[in-house]
């Protein structure tokens, strides 16, 4: 049985989703048990194991992911980002369950020039990237049963993202200014929610992998095509012109990684699997009827 944490959250509800298409037995758990308190982990595999339930692997969604609050919030941050990881870890060795964790693009820098690999040194610039990458090395020592995925610029169905973001504003502006010095790849929820459940069942080797749609954009080029796929869609009703402009025009508390380009050979090569092109995901997700 999977034991899924943060169930309700964007990527929590795909994996959701994906589990009950595939048939795979699933309980989902979200604030109602306390990842930061080791005690609160212990009671729930117990009163599991109560019940004849043996779970074999734990995928864990909860996260802290307000960059900007996160700079005056450390200790709830740390908790959720770092101390929860290593507590799962430690509740998941002390079963013989593996893990499923994902972390961030944030673990990295962003003055790269190349798609990053997965050992490639980290050096995060702000606090949710610097408690991604502690809780990535906590878990990894509690419990070597485990994989991490990395990944970027997540949307989908469930919860705010920039996707839904720009198809509100471009329903009520006349313009939008989008940062145009600012490269990654966009990441459907449900695509990496889907490879994500092709690890369970397969002998991969345990450590970090990477994942995101195909692709290598601005936040500006994101825009544009969510404009031009929108209005053919019919998803935006009204003329509304995209603008280009520099990061330093939105001030913020954290400077955003400037480059954050995940290499995915690694994962593709170990599930034998073909990534989307973001454009085409995108395309996918807004027919799908979404947001």
């Amino acid at each position: 049985m999977v034991w899924l944490i943060g169930n309700k959250g964007m990527l929590g509800a795909e994996i959701s989703l994906v589990l009950a298409q595939r048939g795979l037995a699933c309980i989902g758990t979200d604030r109602e048990v306390d990842i930061t308190d080791p005690d609160a982990l212990a009671a729930f595999v117990g009163k599991q194991a109560a019940a004849g339930q043996t779970i074999d692997w734990i995928i864990n969604c909860a996260a802290y992911t307000a960059v900007d609050k996160a700079e005056d919030d450390l200790d709830a941050c740390r908790r959720l980002n770092a101390i929860g990881p290593a507590n799962i870890a430690e509740a998941s060795h002390n079963i013989g369950a593996r893990v499923l964790h994902f972390s961030t693009d944030y673990v990295f820098d962003g003055r790269g020039e190349r798609p990053y690999k997965e050992d490639d040194p980290t050096d995060p610039i702000g606090v949710y990237g610097i408690t991604k990458r502690d809780g990535e090395e906590k878990l990894l020592s509690n419990n070597e049963a485990s994989y991490i995925i990395r990944t970027a610029w997540l949307y989908g169905r469930h919860g705010n993202n920039f996707v839904h973001t720009m198809l509100r504003l471009m329903n009520e502006k006349d313009s939008v200014s989008v940062v145009n010095d600012q490269r990654g790849s966009p990441t459907w929820a449900y695509d990496l929610a889907s490879t994500a459940v092709d690890i369970i069942g397969k002998t991969l080797p345990y450590g970090i992998y990477h994942y995101t749609n195909e692709g290598s954009i601005t936040w500006f080029d994101f825009a544009q095509e969510i404009y031009g796929q929108g209005r053919k869609l019919g998803l935006i009703r009204k003329d509304c012109e995209v603008k280009p402009c520099a990061s330093a025009e939105f001030p913020a508390k954290v400077t955003r990684p400037a480059y954050s380009v995940l290499d995915k050979g690694k994962i593709k090569a170990a599930l034998g699997i073909e990534i989307p092109e973001w454009q085409t995901s995108l395309e996918r997700y807004l027919k799908s009827g979404a947001p």
